[in-house]
Protein backbone atom coordinates (compact mmCIF):
# COMPACT_ATOMS: atom_id res chain seq x y z
CA UNK A 1 0.00 0.00 0.00
CA UNK A 2 2.99 2.35 0.68
CA UNK A 3 3.96 1.95 -2.84
CA UNK A 4 1.18 3.45 -4.55
CA UNK A 5 1.43 7.22 -5.98
CA UNK A 6 -1.17 9.87 -5.50
CA UNK A 7 -0.72 10.23 -9.53
CA UNK A 8 -1.69 6.71 -10.10
CA UNK A 9 -4.89 7.59 -8.11
CA UNK A 10 -5.55 11.10 -10.70
CA UNK A 11 -5.67 8.77 -13.69
CA UNK A 12 -7.66 5.86 -12.59
CA UNK A 13 -10.00 7.92 -10.64
CA UNK A 14 -12.46 10.52 -11.13
CA UNK A 15 -9.92 12.32 -13.59
CA UNK A 16 -10.03 9.13 -15.97
CA UNK A 17 -13.81 10.17 -16.90
CA UNK A 18 -13.14 13.43 -17.80
CA UNK A 19 -10.47 12.82 -20.31
CA UNK A 20 -10.01 9.65 -22.57
CA UNK A 21 -6.67 7.92 -22.64
CA UNK A 22 -6.42 7.75 -26.05
CA UNK A 23 -6.35 11.81 -25.86
CA UNK A 24 -4.20 11.64 -22.45
CA UNK A 25 -0.85 9.63 -25.28
CA UNK A 26 -1.67 12.36 -27.71
CA UNK A 27 1.70 14.00 -27.84
CA UNK A 28 0.35 17.17 -29.91
CA UNK A 29 -1.70 17.32 -26.69
CA UNK A 30 0.99 16.79 -24.70
CA UNK A 31 2.80 19.45 -26.24
CA UNK A 32 0.58 22.04 -26.12
CA UNK A 33 -0.08 21.61 -22.29
CA UNK A 34 3.74 22.08 -21.80
CA UNK A 35 3.99 25.34 -23.77
CA UNK A 36 0.56 26.42 -21.62
CA UNK A 37 2.75 25.77 -18.37
CA UNK A 38 5.73 27.33 -19.50
CA UNK A 39 6.02 30.94 -18.93
CA UNK A 40 6.27 33.41 -21.84
CA UNK A 41 9.90 33.90 -23.10
CA UNK A 42 10.60 30.71 -21.94
CA UNK A 43 13.60 29.19 -23.77
CA UNK A 44 12.06 25.85 -23.87
CA UNK A 45 9.03 26.76 -25.42
CA UNK A 46 11.38 27.35 -28.48
CA UNK A 47 12.45 23.53 -28.50
CA UNK A 48 8.66 22.92 -27.93
CA UNK A 49 7.92 24.29 -30.95
CA UNK A 50 9.98 22.40 -32.79
CA UNK A 51 9.22 19.45 -31.57
CA UNK A 52 5.24 19.60 -32.26
CA UNK A 53 6.61 20.78 -35.71
CA UNK A 54 8.28 17.55 -35.98
CA UNK A 55 5.19 15.31 -34.91
CA UNK A 56 3.06 17.13 -37.04
CA UNK A 57 4.79 16.31 -39.93
CA UNK A 58 5.04 12.78 -39.08
CA UNK A 59 1.62 12.39 -38.30
CA UNK A 60 0.50 13.52 -42.20
CA UNK A 61 2.86 11.05 -43.45
CA UNK A 62 1.35 8.74 -41.78
CA UNK A 63 -1.90 9.68 -42.81
CA UNK A 64 -0.62 9.68 -46.84
CA UNK A 65 1.28 6.29 -46.15
CA UNK A 66 -2.38 4.70 -45.02
CA UNK A 67 -4.36 6.27 -48.32
CA UNK A 68 -1.75 4.92 -50.52
CA UNK A 69 -1.62 1.62 -48.89
CA UNK A 70 -5.74 1.77 -48.89
CA UNK A 71 -5.66 2.54 -52.56
CA UNK A 72 -3.27 -0.34 -53.11
CA UNK A 73 -5.11 -3.00 -51.40
CA UNK A 74 -8.49 -2.16 -53.22
CA UNK A 75 -6.68 -2.39 -57.03
CA UNK A 76 -5.29 -5.69 -54.92
CA UNK A 77 -8.62 -6.61 -54.44
CA UNK A 78 -9.83 -5.78 -57.97
CA UNK A 79 -7.03 -7.85 -59.32
CA UNK A 80 -7.34 -11.08 -57.57
CA UNK A 81 -11.50 -10.86 -57.77
CA UNK A 82 -13.31 -13.43 -59.70
CA UNK A 83 -14.10 -12.34 -63.08
CA UNK A 84 -17.89 -11.20 -63.91
CA UNK A 85 -19.53 -13.17 -66.48
CA UNK A 86 -21.83 -11.87 -69.41
CA UNK A 87 -24.85 -13.31 -69.99
CA UNK A 88 -28.57 -12.77 -71.74
CA UNK A 89 -31.84 -12.07 -69.74
CA UNK A 90 -34.31 -14.47 -71.16
CA UNK A 91 -37.34 -14.25 -69.20
CA UNK A 92 -38.43 -12.20 -65.58
CA UNK A 93 -40.90 -15.07 -63.91
CA UNK A 94 -41.04 -13.02 -60.72
CA UNK A 95 -39.61 -9.50 -58.95
CA UNK A 96 -36.13 -10.00 -58.04
CA UNK A 97 -35.82 -13.34 -60.05
CA UNK A 98 -34.20 -13.65 -63.39
CA UNK A 99 -33.80 -16.53 -66.46
CA UNK A 100 -30.73 -16.07 -67.87
CA UNK A 101 -28.47 -17.90 -69.93
CA UNK A 102 -24.57 -17.35 -69.79
CA UNK A 103 -21.97 -19.34 -71.55
CA UNK A 104 -24.99 -21.82 -73.13
CA UNK A 105 -26.06 -22.69 -70.00
CA UNK A 106 -29.55 -21.75 -68.22
CA UNK A 107 -29.84 -20.36 -64.84
CA UNK A 108 -32.92 -19.55 -62.44
CA UNK A 109 -31.05 -16.52 -60.89
CA UNK A 110 -31.83 -13.97 -58.51
CA UNK A 111 -30.91 -10.20 -59.20
CA UNK A 112 -29.53 -7.19 -57.42
CA UNK A 113 -32.27 -5.26 -55.56
CA UNK A 114 -30.05 -2.41 -56.56
CA UNK A 115 -30.75 -2.76 -60.00
CA UNK A 116 -33.33 -0.90 -61.66
CA UNK A 117 -36.71 -2.83 -62.98
CA UNK A 118 -36.68 -0.79 -65.68
CA UNK A 119 -33.19 -1.89 -67.06
CA UNK A 120 -34.03 -5.58 -67.00
CA UNK A 121 -35.17 -6.20 -70.82
CA UNK A 122 -35.45 -9.21 -72.61
CA UNK A 123 -32.81 -10.18 -74.56
CA UNK A 124 -29.86 -7.34 -72.88
CA UNK A 125 -27.07 -8.34 -71.82
CA UNK A 126 -26.43 -8.90 -67.91
CA UNK A 127 -23.66 -9.15 -65.65
CA UNK A 128 -24.04 -11.97 -63.02
CA UNK A 129 -21.25 -12.19 -60.02
CA UNK A 130 -19.23 -15.55 -58.83
CA UNK A 131 -22.83 -16.64 -57.06
CA UNK A 132 -24.57 -15.92 -60.67
CA UNK A 133 -26.81 -13.19 -59.31
CA UNK A 134 -27.43 -10.19 -61.54
CA UNK A 135 -25.90 -7.32 -60.46
CA UNK A 136 -25.80 -5.24 -63.65
CA UNK A 137 -27.71 -4.79 -67.28
CA UNK A 138 -25.07 -4.03 -69.94
CA UNK A 139 -27.73 -3.27 -72.64
CA UNK A 140 -28.35 -4.82 -75.97
CA UNK A 141 -25.39 -6.57 -77.56
CA UNK A 142 -24.77 -4.44 -80.70
CA UNK A 143 -23.56 -7.54 -82.81
CA UNK A 144 -25.11 -10.63 -83.89
CA UNK A 145 -26.42 -12.28 -87.50
CA UNK A 146 -29.98 -10.73 -89.02
CA UNK A 147 -32.17 -13.43 -90.76
CA UNK A 148 -35.31 -12.42 -92.79
CA UNK A 149 -38.79 -13.13 -90.96
CA UNK A 150 -40.89 -15.88 -92.20
CA UNK A 151 -43.90 -15.54 -90.26
CA UNK A 152 -45.07 -13.73 -86.75
CA UNK A 153 -46.90 -16.27 -84.67
CA UNK A 154 -49.92 -15.26 -83.18
CA UNK A 155 -48.30 -16.20 -79.69
CA UNK A 156 -45.52 -13.34 -80.53
CA UNK A 157 -42.57 -15.83 -81.09
CA UNK A 158 -41.22 -15.32 -84.66
CA UNK A 159 -40.13 -17.98 -87.19
CA UNK A 160 -37.27 -17.87 -89.28
CA UNK A 161 -36.13 -20.04 -92.34
CA UNK A 162 -32.80 -20.81 -93.05
CA UNK A 163 -30.19 -22.01 -95.59
CA UNK A 164 -31.40 -24.82 -97.82
CA UNK A 165 -30.69 -27.94 -95.78
CA UNK A 166 -30.63 -26.30 -92.10
CA UNK A 167 -33.71 -26.36 -89.56
CA UNK A 168 -36.20 -23.48 -89.47
CA UNK A 169 -35.65 -21.23 -86.14
CA UNK A 170 -38.63 -20.18 -83.23
CA UNK A 171 -36.83 -17.12 -81.38
CA UNK A 172 -38.88 -15.12 -79.01
CA UNK A 173 -39.24 -11.62 -79.04
CA UNK A 174 -37.00 -8.48 -77.23
CA UNK A 175 -38.54 -6.45 -74.78
CA UNK A 176 -38.56 -3.30 -77.40
CA UNK A 177 -39.89 -5.54 -80.04
CA UNK A 178 -43.23 -6.48 -78.28
CA UNK A 179 -46.04 -4.95 -80.02
CA UNK A 180 -44.18 -4.04 -83.08
CA UNK A 181 -46.04 -5.23 -86.18
CA UNK A 182 -43.96 -7.72 -87.99
CA UNK A 183 -44.17 -9.47 -91.45
CA UNK A 184 -42.55 -11.87 -93.47
CA UNK A 185 -39.53 -10.37 -95.53
CA UNK A 186 -38.71 -7.82 -92.70
CA UNK A 187 -34.89 -8.40 -91.71
CA UNK A 188 -33.90 -8.68 -87.93
CA UNK A 189 -30.88 -8.51 -85.96
CA UNK A 190 -30.96 -11.76 -83.62
CA UNK A 191 -28.51 -12.29 -80.50
CA UNK A 192 -25.14 -14.16 -81.56
CA UNK A 193 -26.76 -16.88 -78.95
CA UNK A 194 -29.44 -16.96 -81.74
CA UNK A 195 -32.34 -17.48 -79.14
CA UNK A 196 -33.69 -13.52 -79.02
CA UNK A 197 -35.01 -11.24 -81.92
CA UNK A 198 -32.98 -7.89 -80.72
CA UNK A 199 -33.98 -5.41 -83.66
CA UNK A 200 -35.60 -4.46 -87.17
CA UNK A 201 -33.78 -3.27 -89.66
CA UNK A 202 -34.96 -0.71 -91.97
CA UNK A 203 -35.36 -2.04 -95.48
CA UNK A 204 -33.05 0.73 -97.33
CA UNK A 205 -35.02 0.24 -100.58
CA UNK A 206 -38.47 0.54 -99.25
CA UNK A 207 -37.44 3.62 -97.12
CA UNK A 208 -36.59 5.16 -100.44
CA UNK A 209 -39.23 4.75 -102.01
CA UNK A 210 -42.08 6.00 -99.36
CA UNK A 211 -42.46 10.35 -99.51
CA UNK A 212 -43.48 11.86 -96.04
CA UNK A 213 -45.94 14.24 -97.83
CA UNK A 214 -48.08 13.74 -101.04
CA UNK A 215 -46.24 15.61 -103.13
CA UNK A 216 -47.41 19.33 -103.98
CA UNK A 217 -47.37 19.69 -108.08
CA UNK A 218 -50.56 21.61 -109.18
CA UNK A 219 -52.57 21.19 -112.24
CA UNK A 220 -51.55 24.82 -113.04
CA UNK A 221 -48.07 24.29 -112.86
CA UNK A 222 -48.05 21.51 -115.81
CA UNK A 223 -47.74 23.41 -119.11
CA UNK A 224 -49.93 21.91 -122.06
CA UNK A 225 -51.14 18.00 -121.76
CA UNK A 226 -54.77 19.53 -121.58
CA UNK A 227 -56.45 16.76 -122.89
CA UNK A 228 -54.57 14.17 -120.61
CA UNK A 229 -55.35 16.44 -117.88
CA UNK A 230 -58.69 17.17 -118.52
CA UNK A 231 -59.37 13.05 -119.08
CA UNK A 232 -57.25 12.03 -115.53
CA UNK A 233 -59.22 15.02 -113.99
CA UNK A 234 -62.29 13.71 -114.75
CA UNK A 235 -61.39 9.61 -113.77
CA UNK A 236 -60.19 11.17 -110.20
CA UNK A 237 -62.30 14.11 -109.34
CA UNK A 238 -65.77 13.48 -110.85
CA UNK A 239 -66.79 10.64 -109.07
CA UNK A 240 -66.01 12.58 -105.33
CA UNK A 241 -67.23 15.97 -106.88
CA UNK A 242 -70.44 14.30 -107.35
CA UNK A 243 -71.21 11.68 -105.49
CA UNK A 244 -74.62 11.27 -105.31
CA UNK A 245 -74.80 10.94 -109.29
CA UNK A 246 -72.47 8.66 -109.28
CA UNK A 247 -74.09 6.26 -106.73
CA UNK A 248 -77.28 6.86 -108.90
CA UNK A 249 -75.92 4.98 -111.79
CA UNK A 250 -74.44 2.37 -109.60
CA UNK A 251 -71.22 3.43 -111.09
CA UNK A 252 -67.48 1.73 -109.61
CA UNK A 253 -64.71 4.49 -109.11
CA UNK A 254 -61.40 3.46 -111.32
CA UNK A 255 -58.69 2.64 -108.62
CA UNK A 256 -55.53 2.14 -111.43
CA UNK A 257 -54.22 4.56 -114.49
CA UNK A 258 -51.62 4.39 -116.77
CA UNK A 259 -49.88 7.11 -118.28
CA UNK A 260 -48.73 6.34 -121.77
CA UNK A 261 -46.78 8.38 -124.54
CA UNK A 262 -43.46 9.46 -125.65
CA UNK A 263 -40.65 10.28 -122.88
CA UNK A 264 -40.05 13.86 -121.29
CA UNK A 265 -44.01 14.71 -122.31
CA UNK A 266 -44.87 14.99 -118.20
CA UNK A 267 -46.38 11.67 -117.08
CA UNK A 268 -44.59 11.53 -114.18
CA UNK A 269 -45.75 15.30 -113.62
CA UNK A 270 -49.18 14.07 -114.18
CA UNK A 271 -49.33 11.38 -112.03
CA UNK A 272 -47.65 13.55 -108.73
CA UNK A 273 -50.32 16.44 -109.76
CA UNK A 274 -53.23 13.83 -109.84
CA UNK A 275 -51.82 12.23 -106.31
CA UNK A 276 -52.03 16.13 -104.37
CA UNK A 277 -55.80 16.91 -106.29
CA UNK A 278 -57.12 13.47 -105.24
CA UNK A 279 -55.35 13.33 -101.85
CA UNK A 280 -56.96 16.79 -100.95
CA UNK A 281 -60.34 15.89 -102.53
CA UNK A 282 -60.97 12.44 -100.19
CA UNK A 283 -60.07 14.40 -97.32
CA UNK A 284 -62.65 17.03 -98.36
CA UNK A 285 -65.29 14.44 -98.99
CA UNK A 286 -64.61 12.67 -96.19
CA UNK A 287 -64.54 15.15 -93.82
CA UNK A 288 -67.86 16.63 -95.32
CA UNK A 289 -69.64 13.10 -95.09
CA UNK A 290 -68.69 12.45 -90.96
CA UNK A 291 -66.47 9.64 -91.91
CA UNK A 292 -68.50 6.21 -92.01
CA UNK A 293 -66.38 4.34 -92.88
CA UNK A 294 -64.08 1.75 -91.06
CA UNK A 295 -60.66 3.19 -92.39
CA UNK A 296 -59.47 6.21 -90.53
CA UNK A 297 -60.20 9.23 -91.67
CA UNK A 298 -57.47 10.89 -94.58
CA UNK A 299 -55.18 13.57 -92.75
CA UNK A 300 -52.40 13.44 -95.56
CA UNK A 301 -51.00 11.18 -98.37
CA UNK A 302 -48.23 8.83 -98.80
CA UNK A 303 -46.50 8.52 -102.42
CA UNK A 304 -44.58 5.88 -103.10
CA UNK A 305 -42.22 6.08 -106.12
CA UNK A 306 -41.36 3.32 -107.43
CA UNK A 307 -39.27 3.23 -110.72
CA UNK A 308 -39.48 -0.53 -112.25
CA UNK A 309 -36.21 -1.92 -112.21
CA UNK A 310 -35.55 -1.26 -108.39
CA UNK A 311 -38.18 -3.94 -107.94
CA UNK A 312 -35.86 -6.78 -110.30
CA UNK A 313 -33.46 -8.27 -108.14
CA UNK A 314 -31.39 -11.46 -108.93
CA UNK A 315 -32.17 -13.37 -106.04
CA UNK A 316 -35.57 -16.45 -106.15
CA UNK A 317 -38.56 -14.76 -105.04
CA UNK A 318 -36.95 -11.45 -104.10
CA UNK A 319 -39.03 -9.28 -106.33
CA UNK A 320 -42.61 -10.86 -105.65
CA UNK A 321 -41.53 -10.03 -102.12
CA UNK A 322 -40.47 -6.89 -102.31
CA UNK A 323 -43.83 -6.29 -104.58
CA UNK A 324 -46.02 -7.71 -101.31
CA UNK A 325 -44.24 -5.51 -99.62
CA UNK A 326 -44.64 -2.74 -101.69
CA UNK A 327 -48.51 -2.77 -101.03
CA UNK A 328 -48.12 -4.22 -97.75
CA UNK A 329 -46.84 -0.74 -96.82
CA UNK A 330 -49.28 1.12 -98.83
CA UNK A 331 -52.30 -0.41 -96.98
CA UNK A 332 -49.78 0.07 -93.48
CA UNK A 333 -50.13 3.92 -94.24
CA UNK A 334 -53.59 3.83 -94.94
CA UNK A 335 -54.48 2.61 -91.78
CA UNK A 336 -52.42 5.30 -90.09
CA UNK A 337 -54.82 7.51 -92.12
CA UNK A 338 -52.87 8.69 -95.43
CA UNK A 339 -54.03 8.12 -98.51
CA UNK A 340 -51.63 5.93 -100.12
CA UNK A 341 -50.72 6.68 -104.10
CA UNK A 342 -48.34 3.63 -105.63
CA UNK A 343 -46.75 5.28 -108.73
CA UNK A 344 -44.59 3.12 -110.66
CA UNK A 345 -42.49 4.65 -113.35
CA UNK A 346 -41.02 2.32 -116.55
CA UNK A 347 -43.55 0.15 -115.68
CA UNK A 348 -43.22 -2.18 -118.64
CA UNK A 349 -39.93 -3.43 -116.94
CA UNK A 350 -41.34 -5.43 -114.20
CA UNK A 351 -45.15 -5.84 -115.69
CA UNK A 352 -43.75 -7.14 -118.91
CA UNK A 353 -45.80 -9.60 -121.19
CA UNK A 354 -45.31 -13.19 -119.67
CA UNK A 355 -44.34 -16.04 -122.10
CA UNK A 356 -44.65 -19.26 -122.42
CA UNK A 357 -41.12 -20.78 -121.99
CA UNK A 358 -39.07 -23.90 -120.23
CA UNK A 359 -36.28 -21.15 -119.27
CA UNK A 360 -37.33 -18.61 -115.94
CA UNK A 361 -38.80 -15.64 -116.74
CA UNK A 362 -39.46 -12.98 -113.69
CA UNK A 363 -42.75 -12.01 -115.17
CA UNK A 364 -43.94 -15.01 -115.19
CA UNK A 365 -44.31 -14.65 -111.68
CA UNK A 366 -43.84 -10.84 -110.79
CA UNK A 367 -47.46 -9.83 -112.66
CA UNK A 368 -49.96 -12.75 -111.02
CA UNK A 369 -48.03 -11.33 -107.60
CA UNK A 370 -49.10 -7.84 -108.68
CA UNK A 371 -52.55 -8.87 -110.15
CA UNK A 372 -52.95 -10.46 -106.75
CA UNK A 373 -52.45 -7.43 -104.85
CA UNK A 374 -54.35 -5.23 -106.94
CA UNK A 375 -57.60 -7.39 -106.80
CA UNK A 376 -57.75 -7.08 -102.89
CA UNK A 377 -58.23 -3.40 -103.43
CA UNK A 378 -61.57 -1.79 -103.29
CA UNK A 379 -61.84 1.46 -104.50
CA UNK A 380 -59.88 4.75 -104.55
CA UNK A 381 -60.01 5.92 -101.19
CA UNK A 382 -58.02 2.29 -100.27
CA UNK A 383 -55.37 2.87 -102.67
CA UNK A 384 -54.80 4.39 -105.87
CA UNK A 385 -52.31 2.95 -108.31
CA UNK A 386 -51.12 4.80 -111.62
CA UNK A 387 -47.93 3.27 -113.75
CA UNK A 388 -46.29 5.55 -116.88
CA UNK A 389 -44.82 3.75 -119.32
CA UNK A 390 -43.46 4.51 -122.69
CA UNK A 391 -44.02 1.00 -124.30
CA UNK A 392 -47.63 0.35 -122.71
CA UNK A 393 -47.34 -2.87 -125.52
CA UNK A 394 -45.04 -4.57 -123.89
CA UNK A 395 -47.07 -4.42 -120.58
CA UNK A 396 -49.37 -7.15 -119.97
CA UNK A 397 -52.37 -7.39 -120.85
CA UNK A 398 -53.80 -8.84 -117.51
CA UNK A 399 -52.34 -5.93 -115.81
CA UNK A 400 -54.36 -3.49 -118.07
CA UNK A 401 -57.70 -5.33 -117.95
CA UNK A 402 -60.32 -3.29 -116.44
CA UNK A 403 -60.92 -4.31 -112.65
CA UNK A 404 -56.70 -3.23 -112.75
CA UNK A 405 -55.84 -0.28 -115.04
CA UNK A 406 -59.72 0.88 -115.58
CA UNK A 407 -58.25 4.35 -117.42
CA UNK A 408 -55.39 4.63 -119.98
CA UNK A 409 -54.46 8.16 -120.52
CA UNK A 410 -52.56 9.08 -123.22
CA UNK A 411 -49.67 12.03 -122.84
CA UNK A 412 -48.91 12.90 -126.43
CA UNK A 413 -45.95 15.34 -127.70
CA UNK A 414 -46.81 19.61 -127.84
CA UNK A 415 -47.93 21.05 -130.28
CA UNK A 416 -47.39 24.23 -130.92
CA UNK A 417 -49.60 25.97 -128.75
CA UNK A 418 -48.81 23.83 -125.76
CA UNK A 419 -45.27 23.94 -126.44
CA UNK A 420 -45.43 27.69 -125.92
CA UNK A 421 -47.87 27.12 -122.51
CA UNK A 422 -44.71 24.62 -121.21
CA UNK A 423 -42.12 27.27 -121.74
CA UNK A 424 -44.01 29.94 -120.00
CA UNK A 425 -43.68 27.77 -116.93
CA UNK A 426 -40.14 27.67 -117.01
CA UNK A 427 -39.47 31.17 -118.85
CA UNK A 428 -41.27 33.16 -116.21
CA UNK A 429 -41.28 37.00 -115.45
CA UNK A 430 -38.62 36.74 -112.32
CA UNK A 431 -36.21 35.72 -114.85
CA UNK A 432 -33.71 38.90 -115.18
CA UNK A 433 -33.50 40.57 -118.66
CA UNK A 434 -31.32 42.64 -120.65
CA UNK A 435 -31.91 46.01 -120.81
CA UNK A 436 -31.60 45.25 -124.86
CA UNK A 437 -34.51 42.96 -124.77
CA UNK A 438 -36.74 45.10 -122.58
CA UNK A 439 -35.62 47.87 -125.18
CA UNK A 440 -36.26 46.16 -128.48
CA UNK A 441 -39.83 44.98 -126.84
CA UNK A 442 -41.46 47.85 -125.44
CA UNK A 443 -40.21 47.84 -121.79
CA UNK A 444 -42.35 45.81 -120.48
CA UNK A 445 -41.30 42.80 -119.09
CA UNK A 446 -44.18 40.82 -119.69
CA UNK A 447 -44.39 41.84 -123.06
CA UNK A 448 -40.82 40.93 -123.39
CA UNK A 449 -40.79 37.08 -122.23
CA UNK A 450 -44.15 36.57 -124.35
CA UNK A 451 -42.13 37.63 -127.65
CA UNK A 452 -39.06 35.36 -125.97
CA UNK A 453 -41.43 32.50 -126.25
CA UNK A 454 -42.80 33.81 -129.94
CA UNK A 455 -39.40 33.63 -130.91
CA UNK A 456 -38.19 30.21 -129.60
CA UNK A 457 -41.48 27.88 -130.73
CA UNK A 458 -40.96 29.72 -134.14
CA UNK A 459 -37.61 28.79 -134.11
CA UNK A 460 -38.42 25.15 -132.85
CA UNK A 461 -41.68 24.95 -134.97
CA UNK A 462 -40.77 26.59 -138.66
CA UNK A 463 -40.12 23.88 -141.68
CA UNK A 464 -37.33 24.69 -143.08
CA UNK A 465 -34.18 22.62 -144.07
CA UNK A 466 -32.61 23.47 -141.10
CA UNK A 467 -34.94 21.65 -138.84
CA UNK A 468 -35.36 18.85 -140.22
CA UNK A 469 -33.98 15.75 -138.30
CA UNK A 470 -35.08 12.18 -139.78
CA UNK A 471 -36.51 11.41 -142.97
CA UNK A 472 -39.04 7.99 -142.78
CA UNK A 473 -39.73 5.75 -146.20
CA UNK A 474 -43.28 4.02 -145.67
CA UNK A 475 -44.35 1.03 -147.33
CA UNK A 476 -46.25 2.94 -149.20
CA UNK A 477 -43.14 4.35 -151.57
CA UNK A 478 -43.82 7.95 -149.57
CA UNK A 479 -41.30 9.61 -147.84
CA UNK A 480 -41.94 11.75 -144.40
CA UNK A 481 -39.65 14.39 -143.31
CA UNK A 482 -39.54 14.70 -139.30
CA UNK A 483 -38.89 18.31 -138.56
CA UNK A 484 -37.78 19.20 -134.69
CA UNK A 485 -41.49 20.26 -133.76
CA UNK A 486 -42.42 16.75 -133.95
CA UNK A 487 -39.70 15.33 -132.00
CA UNK A 488 -40.22 18.39 -129.36
CA UNK A 489 -40.85 16.88 -125.43
CA UNK A 490 -41.58 19.10 -122.19
CA UNK A 491 -38.04 17.89 -121.17
CA UNK A 492 -36.71 19.35 -124.41
CA UNK A 493 -38.19 22.79 -123.85
CA UNK A 494 -37.51 22.58 -120.07
CA UNK A 495 -33.53 21.25 -121.00
CA UNK A 496 -33.27 24.60 -123.56
CA UNK A 497 -34.26 26.85 -121.07
CA UNK A 498 -31.97 25.71 -118.62
CA UNK A 499 -28.90 26.26 -121.33
CA UNK A 500 -29.70 29.92 -122.18
CA UNK A 501 -29.97 30.43 -118.01
CA UNK A 502 -26.48 29.15 -118.02
CA UNK A 503 -25.20 31.17 -120.57
CA UNK A 504 -26.90 34.32 -119.14
CA UNK A 505 -25.47 33.53 -115.37
CA UNK A 506 -21.67 33.00 -117.04
CA UNK A 507 -22.08 36.42 -119.12
CA UNK A 508 -22.72 38.18 -115.64
CA UNK A 509 -20.02 36.49 -114.23
CA UNK A 510 -17.81 37.34 -116.40
CA UNK A 511 -18.54 40.99 -116.68
CA UNK A 512 -18.72 41.20 -113.11
CA UNK A 513 -15.13 40.08 -112.63
CA UNK A 514 -14.38 42.92 -115.68
CA UNK A 515 -16.33 45.67 -113.74
CA UNK A 516 -18.79 45.77 -116.21
CA UNK A 517 -22.83 46.36 -115.54
CA UNK A 518 -24.14 42.93 -115.37
CA UNK A 519 -27.05 42.32 -117.12
CA UNK A 520 -29.45 39.11 -117.96
CA UNK A 521 -31.10 36.92 -120.73
CA UNK A 522 -31.21 37.58 -124.29
CA UNK A 523 -32.58 36.51 -127.27
CA UNK A 524 -29.49 34.62 -128.63
CA UNK A 525 -29.26 32.89 -125.50
CA UNK A 526 -32.15 30.84 -126.45
CA UNK A 527 -31.75 30.54 -130.21
CA UNK A 528 -28.12 29.02 -129.16
CA UNK A 529 -29.87 26.42 -127.06
CA UNK A 530 -32.35 25.57 -129.24
CA UNK A 531 -29.58 24.61 -131.56
CA UNK A 532 -27.12 23.32 -128.87
CA UNK A 533 -30.64 20.96 -127.66
CA UNK A 534 -31.13 19.45 -130.92
CA UNK A 535 -27.88 19.42 -131.89
CA UNK A 536 -26.59 16.98 -129.37
CA UNK A 537 -30.17 15.24 -129.15
CA UNK A 538 -29.31 13.87 -133.01
CA UNK A 539 -28.69 10.28 -133.35
CA UNK A 540 -29.99 7.03 -135.56
CA UNK A 541 -30.44 4.38 -133.80
CA UNK A 542 -29.09 0.90 -134.72
CA UNK A 543 -30.94 -1.63 -136.80
CA UNK A 544 -31.61 -4.06 -134.30
CA UNK A 545 -33.06 -1.32 -132.28
CA UNK A 546 -35.32 0.93 -135.15
CA UNK A 547 -38.43 -0.84 -134.18
CA UNK A 548 -38.65 0.34 -131.09
CA UNK A 549 -37.40 3.57 -131.30
CA UNK A 550 -39.77 4.42 -134.02
CA UNK A 551 -42.46 3.01 -131.55
CA UNK A 552 -41.01 5.64 -128.98
CA UNK A 553 -41.06 8.46 -131.96
CA UNK A 554 -45.42 7.69 -132.30
CA UNK A 555 -44.38 6.04 -135.40
CA UNK A 556 -45.75 2.93 -136.80
CA UNK A 557 -42.71 0.71 -137.52
CA UNK A 558 -44.70 -1.87 -139.43
CA UNK A 559 -45.43 1.04 -141.98
CA UNK A 560 -42.17 1.62 -142.18
CA UNK A 561 -39.36 0.17 -144.05
CA UNK A 562 -36.50 2.78 -144.17
CA UNK A 563 -34.83 5.79 -142.13
CA UNK A 564 -32.59 8.28 -142.95
CA UNK A 565 -30.77 10.88 -140.89
CA UNK A 566 -30.26 14.64 -142.12
CA UNK A 567 -27.26 14.96 -139.67
CA UNK A 568 -23.96 16.68 -140.74
CA UNK A 569 -22.54 14.37 -143.53
CA UNK A 570 -25.29 11.92 -143.22
CA UNK A 571 -27.66 12.93 -146.03
CA UNK A 572 -27.51 10.12 -148.19
CA UNK A 573 -27.21 7.29 -145.05
CA UNK A 574 -30.11 5.10 -144.71
CA UNK A 575 -30.74 2.30 -142.28
CA UNK A 576 -33.47 -0.05 -143.71
CA UNK A 577 -35.76 -1.55 -140.89
CA UNK A 578 -38.04 -4.24 -143.44
CA UNK A 579 -35.80 -6.93 -142.32
CA UNK A 580 -36.91 -6.26 -138.60
CA UNK A 581 -40.55 -5.98 -139.36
Amino acid sequence: MSDHRPDDREQTGAGAGKRPAAAAADPLELIEQCLASFPENDPRQQILYKLRHSVMLAAAGQQQREAEFKKISEVVAKLTAPANRIGTLLDLPGEGLARIVVGGAEYYANVDPRVAAGDLKIGAQILVNEAYAVIKTLGYDLNGPVLKLTEALPDGRLRFEQEMGRQSMILQRSSDLVGVELKAGDELRIDPGHRIAIEKLENRNAKSHVLDDVPTVTWEQIGGQQEAIGAIRKAIEYPLLHAETFQQFKFTQPKGFLLYGPPGCGKTLIGQAAAASLSKLVSESMAAAGQTETLPPVTGGAFLHIKGPEILNMWLGESERMVRDLFAKARARRREGALPFIFIDEAESILGTRRASRSFNISSTLVPMFCSEMDGIESLRDVVIILASNRPDLIDPAVLRPGRIDRKIKVSRPNRESAAEILKVYLTEELPLDSSVLAERGGEKATAVASLVDEVIDQIYKRTDDNRILSIRLRSGQSKVLYRGDLVSGAILSSIVQRAKEKAIDRMIQSGQSGGQPGGLVAKDLSDSVQEEFREGEMLPPDDAAEEWLKLLDHHPEQVVGVSSFRRGRQSEERAVNQII
